[in-house]
């Protein structure tokens, strides 16, 4: 056995002898499981799985792909394989608000974010000189409702041409179209603030603290186009108090949205995250 891991994502309808014939296909290859999970929707009766296995120097991913062709078949499987001979490849996109951009850059330069960027997409100019410094390719990108059709183009034809596994909008200040939105489906996330009660438009972190609010947080999801709305990965709230001022709520602010970020690329990136409808499966 080698250091050579693949990880197997499923999802369909629940019913007796998947996990037992997942298992066995992984044991005729010769390989051996080392992390596996599963879930049991009660409501839509779907299952989810995901299943991490090493596995011996001659096995192929495209040998166990069709090695495990009859199974997906007999159990009308929704897969995805994946080998940790790749590292998965990572476009970020960002605007003026450079905290997302700077934490995922920190993390992926100490190895905690485990992918290949190919690239830093931004609509102002401000962040050149910290993506350069890191020696990546940036690509500066404005959009005016006049070429905003035009860029958004150039932003779908660099994911395919780089082969981008997920698209990250560290605090992206545009709204994507519907068809991108439709041609990123589940591998584009986005991040903003989300609070109780939710404040939109200019200034949240204004409008939060004039009400005096006790809890601010910050949510994770993937890209649909009914904006902000997507399948939601992960979030997190911490509490506030009255005494902190607008510039407290927004630093506070920030944190938040860096570790909630940084934790929903990840899981995405292993493989942990599964879509159910409108909601997520997420193998912690």
């Amino acid at each position: 056995m080698t250091d050579r891991r693949f990880c197997l994502i499923l999802s369909c309808s629940d019913r007796p002898g998947i996990v037992a014939a997942v298992a066995t296909c992984i044991h005729v290859q010769r390989c051996n499981i080392v992390e596996s999970a599963q879930f049991h929707d009660p409501e839509t009766g779907g299952f989810f799985m995901r299943v991490v296995f090493s596995v011996p120097a001659d096995l192929s991913l495209e040998h166990f792909r069709f090695a495990i062709a009859p199974t997906v078949e007999r159990f009308e499987m929704r897969t995805r394989l994946t080998s940790s001979e790749r590292r998965p490849r990572v476009l970020i996109l960002v605007s003026k608000s450079d905290h997302c951009l700077v934490d995922l850059l920190y993390r992926h330069g100490i190895g905690a974010l485990n992918a290949e960027i190919t690239g830093v997409v931004s609509n102002h100019r401000s962040v050149r000189s910290i993506v350069e410094a890191r020696g990546l390719t940036f690509h500066h990108w404005p959009v005016t409702p006049e070429t905003k059709e035009e860029q958004e183009a150039r932003v779908l034809e660099l994911v395919d041409r780089t082969e981008t596994d997920l698209v990250v909008l560290a605090r992206y200040m545009q709204v994507l179209s519907d068809n991108a939105c439709g041609r990123l489906f589940g591998r584009a996330i986005n991040i903003h603030h989300s609070f109780l009660p939710s404040f939109k438009g200019a200034r949240p972190y204004h409008q939060a603290h004039a009400r005096g609010v006790k809890l601010i947080g910050a949510t994770a999801h993937y890209v649909t186009a009914d904006l902000d709305e997507g399948p939601i990965i992960e979030q997190e709230v911490e509490r506030v108090h009255h005494a902190m001022t607008p510039e407290d709520l927004v630093s506070a602010g920030r944190d938040i949205e860096n570790r909630v970020l940084a934790r929903a690329v990840r899981l995405h990136l292993e493989q942990r995250v599964l879509l159910n409808g409108a909601k997520t499966v997420v193998f912690v």
